[in-house]
């Protein structure tokens, strides 16, 4: 909104022209956000004790019992301030940011009848009935991605300037599952306080830094990596950080607010998008190594169990295996998040190594 208000008020104040640059906008989009969500996070923990009290906690160790009245729809917040500072800020004549927008809502909505359920039906979606919902929102994503943008089907292998198979319509097969399989990865690793929250502020930051040299033509080129005309995102991701920073203020251990399906499908959902969007995804695996090793974790752990009748770990997801083998959930916490910090600079470091 204030883009565009800029548009008009620049021929009369030069000042207004600073709101055009991205940068500017992106670092200001963080702010607000992060501002909004210590101004609304109080008020929303009290509203959702109220209203939203935590169903069981199912599948964890037996200290998480103490966690079972903890509110669990954060992520609602964290959605709605996101939404409300890119009205603020972005180009809303972007369909890629509309498409942002759309991506974390409809798979913040899936996750929201989820925690719906649990919390008064005692019982969230089976498996086929989660994964049935978030295929037709990830094709339906899809589609309107073509439609409105036409993206390129080429694909852009790390580390290699001329290797790039063009998929064809196989391409849209590759982003749903991309986007189904981030949002699960990042839901799966949502289980200790400020774990999921740290892994996503650090990719945010990441992609969102990846979507504004990828938009910028020159920068592109003199990296080698593909012109994606993603700049715009940045100050979506940038809205999104600041998002997450603020939640983390009441999520860290112990906290007193959790994400819940509704944060934690939204976010994984949008970070694949982002990363699509810079035909970068194939780096996406890279700098969220945690939420891949958690899902990979879980998978091991299912069929080992099927088919050798054994366990692999102690408890899956992963961050609870240690906790079985008495690490403080702390301690958890931060070593995963500095993994995920490690491997987002990696990667940063491979769009020169090419």
């Amino acid at each position: 909104m204030l883009y565009h208000l800029s548009l008009l008020l620049k021929t009369y104040c030069s000042f207004f022209n600073v709101i055009h640059y991205i940068s500017f906008r992106a670092s200001v989009a963080l702010l607000t956000s992060l501002i909004l969500m210590l101004i609304f996070g109080k008020w929303f923990i009290a509203y959702s004790e109220k209203h939203f009290q935590s169903a069981p906690r199912e599948f964890t160790p037996e200290t998480h019992k103490k966690k079972n009245n903890i509110p669990i729809m954060g992520g609602i917040l964290v959605i709605a301030v996101v939404v409300g500072t890119v009205f603020l800020w972005g180009n809303l004549g972007s369909a890629s940011v509309w498409l942002m927008l759309l991506t974390l809502s409809m798979f913040g909505f899936i996750g929201f009848w989820d925690d719906w359920k649990k919390i008064f039906y005692k019982k969230g979606f089976a498996a086929w009935q989660k994964f049935g919902l978030q295929l037709l929102a990830a094709t339906s994503i899809v589609l309107l991605w073509y439609i409105l943008i036409h993206p390129s089907t080429l694909v852009w292998f790390p580390f290699f300037k001329n290797i790039h198979p063009d998929f064809g319509w196989w391409f849209f097969v590759w982003a749903a599952f991309i986007i189904i399989g981030a949002s699960n990865a990042v839901n799966l690793t949502d289980g200790l306080d400020g774990l999921a929250t740290t892994s996503l502020i650090a990719n945010f930051a990441t992609f969102s830094l990846i979507c504004y040299v990828a938009g910028h033509l020159k920068i592109a080129q003199y990296l080698a990596i593909p012109f994606a005309g993603c700049a715009e995102l940045a100050v979506v991701g940038a809205a999104i950080v600041g998002a997450l920073f603020g939640f983390l203020w009441f999520n860290t251990y112990p906290a007193q607010i959790f994400l819940g399906d509704v944060g934690s499908l939204g976010l994984g959902a949008a970070l694949a998008l982002i990363a699509l969007m810079a035909k970068q995804e194939l780096l996406l695996p890279l700098s969220g190594g945690l939420f891949v090793v958690e899902a990979l974790s879980v998978i091991i752990q299912v069929l080992s169990f099927k088919l050798r009748g054994k366990r692999v770990f102690k408890m899956a997801p992963l961050h609870h295996h240690y906790e079985l083998l008495g690490w403080p959930e702390a301690k958890i916490t931060v070593r995963f998040g500095i993994i995920s910090l490690v491997l987002c600079l990696v990667i940063l470091m491979t769009l020169k190594i090419r």
